[in-house]
């Protein structure tokens, strides 16, 4: 059977617990008479061990049957959109509102979506006792906010705070759905893009100091969670870590970060700061805050790129617009510090950056540009390597590397131009006047003299 398959007969058969749940007790709240919740169905369907993700993720958690009834109101409209509304319509023949029920209509869907009121209408009936009991479950320092796994939804001002929907995290409905978590896109509610590079760690030409640093961060992402966990050193160390990548353009800043994730399994995710940056005030936390709220407890790193825009030095306050730049960046400098994974921002000026971050960096890395041996290790390394095309000798392009200053994405550019050139004119050599016209060509983007 398929992923999705047992994934899909888990679900139902615990729905299936929950609708004779529900419809206990509307039986027994209508009906005037005590009857409390009875689990015995969820333990034996917990018991199984199946291997869908939903019963692996609550044995793994050790949820107890009131959290996994939650979980479920949380789930089942995304499933059974019609899930509540058969059992209500049939089990209550009388029309009307039952406040006691709780609940909510959606806006699209129509249908009946849970609240905080329906799960301790479910789970507590009357009992003011067993109400109080298991607010818990809501509360900001369970596992389900902890791990940003379901909440409920801020209800409108002087409604009671019960009276919000349970809303599930869409990664963890595609989780238990699908199997896995799927890789959101770039949008408006995700200001950020997944990247990957098909090179190596060996293609990556970097000073012996810069990979020093480097695999630092590497076994920060391999050992974190046995030092905070295992060793205890949560009590002493905040959650996450936060590196600061700096040097001029075409250094390997950004290959840095995609090399890393792909060593330790990590997907990176560049922000794009267009869509982040806002000049309406306020705009900017908002979408921050959506951003940081998704990443949470995801393993993902999160790579800022020309990270001066967002990050840049506060300014002393003349006007209201320096003032609200200045908040803007005190909450970047919170959401940062308190995000429990890899951020990494990118730089090309130290300088630019706020003291106060830098002060919060466990990591700042330089990436300087190549000197002579470097250059002459990129200039091998992304020269053609197939058998019937003809490149410079060795000691030509060592020649080249230590004549002309270039950055690694400089002498990317430029044996491009090399290959288009001679594709160009049907020829299967890169030749050095190739080279240098495609030298030339860089040098005059940047400004320089050839």
């Amino acid at each position: 059977m398929t992923s999705s398959g047992k994934n899909a007969l888990a679900i139902g058969q615990y729905l299936k617990f929950l609708a004779d749940m529900l419809r206990q007790r509307l039986h027994g709240y209508f009906e005037a008479h005590e009857n409390p919740a009875r689990f015995d169905d969820i333990k034996r369907l917990v018991s199984v061990r199946d291997d869908s993700e939903l019963s692996i993720f609550i044995r793994e958690h050790g949820l107890i049957p009131e959290e996994i009834v939650v979980l479920l109101l949380a789930l089942a409209p995304h499933v059974r959109p019609e899930f509540f509304d058969t059992i209500l319509n049939k089990e209550l023949a009388q029309a009307g509102d039952f406040p006691q029920i709780g609940g909510t209509r959606g806006k699209q869907s129509r249908g009946f979506l849970p609240t905080g009121e329906t799960a301790l209408f479910l789970l507590a009936g009357d009992s003011l006792h067993r109400r109080f009991e298991l607010q818990h479950i809501f509360h900001p320092e369970h596992l389900f906010a902890q791990k940003n796994i379901l909440w409920l939804n801020e209800p409108e001002p002087g409604e009671p705070l019960l009276s919000g929907r349970i809303v599930i995290a869409r990664d963890y409905l595609e989780l238990f759905i699908h199997g896995r978590f799927l890789r959101p896109r770039l949008s408006m509610d995700f200001p950020a893009e997944y990247i990957s590079t098909e090179l190596s760690e060996e293609e990556l030409v970097l000073p012996e100091t810069t990979w020093r640093q480097l695999n630092e961060l590497e076994h920060w992402i391999r050992w974190q969670e046995v030092m905070m966990q295992g060793w205890h050193m949560q009590r002493w160390l905040r959650p996450g870590y936060r590196a600061l990548f700096h040097g001029p353009s075409g250094t390997g800043k950004t290959l840095a970060a995609l090399i890393l994730g792909k060593k330790t399994g990590k997907d990176v995710f560049r922000i794009d700061l267009s869509m982040v940056v806002s000049k309406f005030i306020g705009e900017t936390e908002k979408n921050l805050s959506q951003l940081f709220e998704r990443a949470r407890s995801k393993d993902w790193i999160l790579f800022f790129d020309e990270a001066d825009a967002l990050f840049g030095k506060r300014t002393d306050v003349r006007d209201a617009h320096d003032k609200y730049a200045n908040q803007e960046v005190a909450y970047l400098l919170q959401r940062i510090e308190s995000h429990d994974g890899l951020v990494i921002l990118a730089s090309n000026f130290k300088a630019n950056i706020d003291e106060a971050f830098l002060r919060r960096f466990q990591s700042v890395v330089y990436f300087p540009l190549p000197g002579p041996e470097e250059r002459y290790a990129i200039w091998q390394k992304v020269m053609p390597q197939h058998k019937d095309i003809r490149t410079p000798e060795p000691k030509e392009l060592l020649t080249i590397a230590k004549k002309y200053e270039l950055t690694g994405a400089n002498i990317v550019n430029i044996v491009q131009f090399c290959c288009l050139s001679a594709l160009a004119a049907h020829e299967t050599e890169i030749t050095l006047d190739h080279i240098k016209n495609g030298i030339e060509r860089e040098f005059q983007k940047e400004g320089k003299v050839f």
